[in-house]
């Protein structure tokens, strides 16, 4: 089980997690998917955990972030990129964000 901590405040990460939904719910649409056929895809059996992510209230497992991607049409690593900055915003801003004021980076 993935766990996460983070000093985000609830109500930030709500509002992060249903931006994450709908940035889900736009490459589901953009694919031509319903919720029900990016389930099969998926291997979910209740299309309602699709529905789950799409606004806010769940997110994807990593151990299936390949799967999703594959199944949306899209490459894994942006996908993974794009999904960390609604999941993990710490570490996303440490990994990708070139503003660092860190006295050691170069």
């Amino acid at each position: 089980m993935y766990a996460h901590q983070t000093k985000l405040a609830s109500e930030e990460v709500q509002e992060l997690r249903r931006e994450g939904g709908r940035y889900v719910r736009e490459l589901r649409e953009a694919a031509g998917l319903s919720q029900r056929q990016l389930a099969a895809l998926i291997g979910v059996e209740f299309y309602t955990f699709v529905s789950q992510i799409e606004t806010g209230r769940g997110r994807i497992p990593p151990d299936s972030y390949r799967t999703w991607a594959e199944a949306l049409g899209v490459e894994p690593r942006t996908f993974v990129q794009t999904l960390m900055r609604f999941y993990d915003p710490v570490t996303h801003g440490i990994l990708f964000d070139n503003t660092s004021t860190h006295p050691n980076t170069v």
